[in-house]
C-alpha cells in the first residue's frame, strides 16, 4: 500500500497491490472509522470499486471487499 501522508500519517491510499497487480487509486469515494480501523471506498483508474481497510493497531492494510 502506498499512501499520501497527511497530518495523521499514512491516511490516504494512492496505490495498492492485489493478486500481483498494482492498482492505482483514481479517487476516494468515501472514508469512515470503526473502532481501531480506518476504511476507504476507492475507485481505481480502471473504474473498479474497492473497500480498503487499515487496522490501526496492527498497522496493516487489507482489501476485504471488491465491490465492482
Amino acid at each position: 500500500m502506498e499512501c499520501h501522508a497527511g497530518y495523521r500519517g499514512d491516511e490516504t491510499p494512492r496505490r495498492f497491490y492485489l493478486e500481483g497487480q498494482t492498482i492505482e487509486v483514481a479517487g476516494i469515494l468515501g472514508r469512515w472509522k470503526e473502532p481501531g480501523v480506518l476504511l476507504f471506498r476507492v475507485q481505481s483508474l480502471q473504474g473498479r470499486i474497492y473497500v480498503l481497510r487499515r487496522d490501526e493497531h496492527a498497522d496493516r492494510w487489507d482489501v476485504p471487499e471488491v465491490v465492482g
